[in-house]
């Protein structure tokens, strides 16, 4: 599927959304969370930008901040336990990135999580693109200065909450409570703070694929099993107790395989959430004026932002597993004249006579190493000479030969391969 994914996400989306619902292979999230979320597209579309902020100073008023929060950040993970480590560095390196690429937004500390999460699965360049669109196409404004966005989206989920449990939001309501005080960690962190990590990874295959509507069904059915019915409610009786109860979840209900189920069947659809966006959105106007912080329009899920995509787009090729050193000339584009079935039985029957196939002309044209981006030779196969054995290189000129060549360094390769 990463191999053909523009045809894939064309035509058959709704396998891929299952798929993501399935749960994502671990060997595979890192990749298929950048194809999904256009991180992959982004990097393409900007080569060495992310470099390039790297080596750039930042700005002190957020360098200092992000240094204090990255010790906070998973302390018990190997990658963030130890004070300067690589992990503690790279996470250092990806928000100090987005502060220069978005400087009128600067740092906020709901995205530490959110990029140590995905420098688990991924090195740092292709995080700090997921990160971009995180914060660009699935959240947009919740880590602006004024939380607009995140204050919107917590109206949204108590008016939703109306429709999915009566109960619970007819408590909600008689406490007083108001959503920023259960929910804001929840959303703007996508619950990595919250759940269980198997519960955290199956939530984020599916955000990836659907969008913020995975956020609305989770937050919902959080609320709906903690609230909603009597005897939950009868240790609840206060503002306090409600809070803490929120605080403090039932593990039962965070357990992966009861909270995907009831996310899955949950019929909260991207439609609702808008119609009660601009609901909300007017009532705001109307008793606040209007907002301060103007964010591009939420995309709901892969789909919607690979169709927003600018429409010349070159497409997502896999990284080859077969390298020709600099100093070897390609092979001739010349394509061999093609056998007839007869002659073919017969040369394959030679070549089982023989006892060995037939190999590259010497052993210094070329080497294989693992791809680091998509595909790997099988190692227990003989390599067949590549104007041979693939078609597409019979058929095109040798200039065409370098949209087979990955454009990514066989370092950064190297270092893609030790997260996987």
């Amino acid at each position: 599927m990463l191999n053909n994914w523009d045809k894939w996400m064309a035509k058959k989306h709704k396998k891929i959304r299952l798929r993501c619902q399935k749960g994502i292979p671990p060997s595979l999230r890192g990749r298929a969370w950048q194809y999904l979320s256009g991180g992959k597209v982004k990097l393409q579309q900007n080569p060495g930008k992310f470099d390039e902020l790297d080596m750039s100073p930042g700005d002190p008023k957020w360098l200092d901040v992000i240094e204090r929060d990255l010790h906070r950040q998973f302390p018990f993970h190997e990658m963030f336990v130890s004070r300067g480590g690589h992990g503690q560095q790279d996470l250092f390196r990806v928000l100090k990135a987005y502060t220069l690429y978005r400087p009128e937004e600067g740092y906020c500390q709901a995205q530490a999580p959110i990029a140590a999460v995905l420098l688990m699965h991924m090195p740092a360049e292709q995080a700090f693109w997921c990160l971009v669109q995180i914060c660009e196409k699935y959240l947009p404004g919740y880590y602006s200065e004024k939380l607009e966005a995140i204050q919107l989206d917590g109206e949204i989920l108590f008016s939703l909450l109306q429709k999915v449990s009566p109960v619970a939001h007819k408590h909600l309501s008689r406490q007083k409570i108001d959503p920023l005080l259960y929910m804001t960690e929840w959303f703007m962190c996508a619950f990595a703070r919250t759940l269980p990590w198997s519960s955290v990874l199956r939530v984020w295959d599916m955000f990836f694929c659907e969008g913020v509507k995975i956020i609305f069904r989770v937050g919902l059915v959080l609320l709906k099993h903690a609230l909603g019915s009597p005897e939950k409610l009868r240790a609840c009786q206060g503002q306090y107790e409600t809070i803490e109860q929120l605080r403090s979840l039932s593990p039962k209900i965070m357990q992966e395989a009861f909270l995907v189920q009831e996310v899955v069947e949950l019929p909260v659809t991207e439609r609702q959430i808008e119609r009660e966006h601009l609901i909300q959105l007017r009532r705001w106007q109307e008793t606040r004026g209007e907002l301060q912080c103007r964010s591009p329009p939420r995309l709901h899920g892969a789909k919607a932002i690979l169709d927003a995509e600018p429409s010349p787009r070159a497409a997502l090729q896999p990284s080859p597993s077969i390298r020709l050193p600099p100093d070897v000339p390609l092979p001739s584009s010349k394509a061999k004249p093609k056998l007839s079935t007869h002659a073919q039985k017969e040369q394959k029957k030679q070549k089982k006579a023989s006892g060995h196939l037939d190999k590259f002309p010497a052993p210094n044209q070329a080497i294989a190493v693992t791809a680091g981006g998509d595909a790997c030779a099988p190692q227990d196969v003989t390599l067949k000479d590549p104007a041979s054995q693939d078609p597409v290189l019979q058929d095109s000129a040798p200039q065409d030969l370098a949209h087979h060549c990955s454009q990514e360094s066989l370092t950064s390769q190297e270092s893609e391969d030790t997260y996987l």
